[in-house]
């Protein structure tokens, strides 16, 4: 089941609320004053979601003779 966001037209409260489906979002009561007057709202998580890079970059190899990180310093 899918969170949302609301805010509470009537006392400006934000919740989130466990829906089952899309039209339950209609008859969503505020849990502060009991209002059925509410919104759905945007996710923090929905806006700005871009990464700034095409992939991660990729953490190097062991050496396999100490388990260090790269070349071994041991020769």
């Amino acid at each position: 089941m899918p969170i949302y966001e609301y805010a509470c037209k009537s006392c400006n409260h934000s919740f989130e609320q466990l829906q089952r489906t899309m039209n339950d979002a209609a008859r969503v009561k505020c849990p502060k004053c009991g209002s059925i007057q509410t919104a759905r709202t945007l996710s923090v998580f929905a806006v700005g979601a871009q990464s700034t890079s095409s992939s991660p970059a990729a953490a190097p190899g062991m050496c396999g003779r100490c388990g260090g990180p790269g070349p071994c310093a041991m020769d």
